[in-house]
């Protein structure tokens, strides 16, 4: 088990988890044995490996679960994405592609990734020097993981890989992808929230009801991210007094202390918020969504649909909404679904929308087959060893 974890050996049973059986096979005096219509509790390796048994056969029917509401989502979205479209016409406007712009649309989205390896970098500056190369290549392995499987478990992989690679526990760096997550989502929803006052339907068209759909739920977003914002500000000063408080009880004798599991989650995120680090991290975040919608943007140029760019940042946030939760490998379906959904703000034909949802998944993905697997070969990982990793970690603990 990587890093802090504690392995409880077949004949070497936790200290904790035999005094919690000596004390149920050995009740107090004063309870007769009426009292106890339970038999008592098995100690020893035997109890131990059945409770591990048991908390594996939770996480596979959870995991089952979860990969069969995704499939289901990925399917059903695909149903509605291809009802009535054209094959023909579809791969007629691939032909007519301008290829040198899907070129130049391939490589900026390559290098929004290397900006988000950046970002990561500075996030974990505090806990110990972070290798851009390093960061870097398990970002790509990542992607490749989340190509391959479903459930997007090239998070975990990703922290796994530089965790090893780099000398920080495995909690500080799943901490920081946390961290990642939540500002991407503030991005994201403030961006949707500015461009909404901004696009224009097209010339010759009113207020369509989708631009209005979009604005009551850019609305919505905005007002529950500033929530969010005022309950993340409130646990940032919560965080100052308690680490303070639990200081000064700690010098106490019989003092309170907050428990430590608790506390070093509470120190590893403040650590990154307070580091003169986040500020850059912040800075280079804002590339990122950047650098992905001037490659669709590209791309929408390349197939035909003449949108601006402001369109495009519209369209990119509403897929980024729509598939950051876990779904199928490589969000096939969900990146269509939301694609399309996104497209009809603008009033894109369906059918054109279809064709276009398509060929960017097919061109923004295709890089990340190559780059994610040559970045998994330097990591030291086969495909059957990532498979292992992948489905061994959720049931892992963190250091």
């Amino acid at each position: 088990m990587p890093h802090g974890g504690t392995r409880i050996g077949r004949h070497q049973p936790s200290n904790r988890n035999v005094l919690f059986c000596r004390r149920l096979s050995h009740p107090a005096p004063r309870l007769g044995p009426a009292s106890h219509p339970f038999p008592p509790a098995r100690c020893g390796p035997r109890g131990t490996i059945a409770l591990i048994k048991l908390l594996k056969f939770i996480v596979r029917k959870r995991s089952l679960l979860l990969r069969i509401i995704g499939y289901t989502v990925a399917i059903g979205s695909l149903i509605w994405v291809l009802r009535d479209f054209h094959v023909v016409r579809a791969i007629h406007d691939m032909a007519n592609a301008n290829w040198r712009l899907v070129l130049v649309g391939m490589v900026l989205d390559v290098v929004s990734y290397g900006f988000q390896a950046l970002r990561w970098k500075l996030l974990l500056t505090p806990f110990g020097k972070v290798r851009l190369g390093r960061s870097t290549r398990a970002v790509f392995a990542g992607l490749f993981a989340n190509l391959v499987f479903p459930l997007r478990p090239g998070e975990f992989l990703r922290s796994y890989l530089l965790s090893n690679s780099e000398e920080i526990t495995l909690g500080r760096v799943i901490g920081s992808v946390g961290v990642e997550r939540f500002v991407d989502l503030v991005i994201a929803t403030a961006g949707l929230g500015i461009v909404s006052l901004l696009v224009q339907p097209p010339p010759g068209y009113g207020p369509s009801p989708a631009i209005r759909r979009f604005d009551r739920a850019a609305d919505a977003l905005g007002i529950a991210i500033l929530a969010l914002l005022i309950a993340v500000v409130a646990v940032v000063l919560y965080i100052e007094f308690r680490l303070g408080r639990d200081k000064a009880n700690s010098e106490q004798p019989g003092g309170r202390r907050v428990p430590g599991r608790v506390m070093q989650a509470m120190i590893v995120l403040h650590a990154m918020g307070t580091a003169p680090s986040f500020y850059p991290a912040l800075a280079v975040s804002l590339l990122i969504p950047f650098s992905q919608a001037l490659a669709l943007w590209v791309l929408m140029h390349s197939y035909g649909l003449n949108l601006s760019f402001m369109a495009a940042m519209v369209v990119l946030l509403v897929i980024n909404l729509g598939v950051s939760l876990p779904n199928a490998p490589a969000n096939v379906g969900s990146y269509q679904f939301f694609c399309v959904l996104g497209l009809s703000i603008f009033q894109v034909e369906h059918n054109h929308a279809t064709g276009f949802s398509i060929f960017a998944f097919i061109a923004l993905t295709l890089p990340f087959v190559f780059f994610g697997f040559a970045a998994l070969f330097r990591s030291g990982l086969s495909l059957r060893t990532m498979r292992e990793r992948v489905s061994t970690y959720p049931r892992q603990r963190p250091g």
